[in-house]
């Protein structure tokens, strides 16, 4: 901590005009392992033959035997094999595009795997952050992808940052912010990657660092994104029409992470509409997978809101700085881009408030129509069981007139001729059915 101090008291004493790497020496010593490790690595390309699908593969079970698979199942595994390669090869060119630097001085950017990459053949690392003696408004951009603790540590103690935008850095802090320093100023931002699930999409929030000061800009993530590719194509088409300036670079950074926000925000709002009117067109067999899509609509909402939450705050603070008397911070015009930036923030926080309240409302009326559902099905069984329980009230004295004169003892009429006795039993019967029946449905039992 102390190293770092000096070093950054060193820096802030000894920055004089365009002279911005005070500690060069920082950045070779970042140079020289790298280029050892280049040079001891060779890569040999593959002469193994083109993969072909056969007409059965062999898997190994646990007993060292191999066994013969379909075709289908090894086609299975032959598409499951190239997915993982594919993402193997996208991560493998992410690796290879950690680091990138722009320059007004020169026509396109550079990529490298590594910090000694970005440096021409000849050229110190010096010389890569520096510009020719009539070029006073140069400008130059170092993007790092995903850096390690060490070549952090060593480009900060090149460029003079102070040890607590190091730690920041290197802890990967996740609030929001805005520091002032005395050659440079420090800003947080936080935005978001879509990750694909089985129940729908997630959005993972990471970090972006910027550290401004006036001949260049750093930046630093941890994740990949596509912000300073969109950023860097945004300078090619305006580089006629804008004034180009670190300042600028950072503020189209920051406009670039918030205005990724408002694809996802009309899309969380036409689900939401759309939940809203499909609970009451959906079928009961809807309710699992409409209870699945609501909550995951409300946790993403809730994610945003989370993210855009301490934006509007922090551009409202940076922007009343830039209207003081501060050597290092943005200039009044820029002042004017950030207030349209905090617009943008309330405007797309509103919007999620409206769209949470949607979601509850739908939750709140899904859960109504579940306790709708239960009271009628409870009315229903009571029905049925009102129905049953008459039905028995009916049969019940039937049973008994019959069983009276079924048992083995003398009954009446039972030595008679005639089918009297027995018509008068059955009328009865039906009578006494048919009188029960009517005053059931006049008292609303059946």
């Amino acid at each position: 901590m102390s190293s770092g101090g000096e070093v950054y008291s060193h820096m802030a004493e000894s920055r004089e005009g365009r002279n911005l790497l005070s500690h060069p020496d920082y950045l070779e010593t970042l140079v020289e392992p790298e280029a050892r490790r280049q040079s001891a690595i060779r890569v040999f390309p593959s002469l193994l033959p083109a993969y072909t699908l056969p007409n059965s593969a062999c898997e190994a079970t646990s007993d060292g035997e191999f066994i013969n698979i379909p075709p289908d199942k090894a086609f299975i595994s032959k598409r499951k094999a190239e997915n993982q390669d594919n993402a193997t090869s996208s991560q493998q060119e992410a690796d290879l595009k950690r680091f990138s630097f722009f320059s007004s001085a020169l026509e396109s950017t550079i990529y490298a795997a590594d910090f000694s990459g970005l440096n021409l053949p000849g050229e110190t690392a010096q010389g890569r952050f520096s510009f020719p003696k009539g070029e006073s408004n140069g400008i130059w951009w170092l993007n790092m992808n995903n850096p390690t603790g060490e070549e952090i540590q060593i480009i900060s103690k090149a460029f003079g940052i102070h040890p607590l935008t190091t730690e920041d850095i290197v802890t990967q802090e996740t609030r929001e912010k805005i520091e002032l320093f005395p050659s440079y100023y420090f800003t947080c931002f936080r935005s978001f990657t879509s990750v694909d699930q089985l129940a729908g999409t997630d959005y993972t929030p990471f970090n972006i660092y910027v550290v401004v000061f006036r001949e260049g800009t750093l930046s630093f993530s941890f994740a990949p994104d596509a912000h300073a590719t969109r950023v860097r194509t945004r300078i090619s088409n305006l580089k006629e029409y804008v004034s180009l300036s670190s300042d600028w670079i950072c503020y189209a950074l920051i406009n670039d992470i918030v205005d990724s926000f408002a694809p996802v925000v009309s899309k969380l709002e036409c689900e939401a509409e759309a939940l809203e009117e499909e609970r009451f067109i959906a079928r009961h067999d809807d309710n699992l997978r409409f209870l699945q899509e609501i909550s995951m609509a409300r946790k993403n909402t809730t994610s945003l809101m989370r993210l855009l939450g301490g934006k509007a705050d922090v551009l409202r603070g940076f922007t009343k700085r830039c209207t003081e008397n501060y050597q290092v911070t943005p200039h009044m015009d820029i002042a004017l881009y950030l207030g349209d930036i905090q617009d943008h923030v309330v405007t797309m926080t509103n919007s999620l408030i409206h769209v949470e309240e949607m979601l509850s409302r739908s939750h709140s009326n899904y859960l109504a129509q579940l306790s709708i559902d239960r009271i009628t099905q409870g009315n229903q069984v009571n029905q049925f069981l009102t129905r049953v329980t008459v039905l028995a009230t009916v049969l019940v004295p039937l049973v008994v007139i019959t069983f009276i004169f079924g048992m083995n003892v003398k009954v009446p009429w039972e030595g008679g001729s005639n089918l009297n006795a027995w018509f008068g039993i059955v009328g009865s019967i039906i009578v006494f059915a048919l009188a029960c029946i009517l005053i059931a449905k006049r008292m609303r039992y059946i």
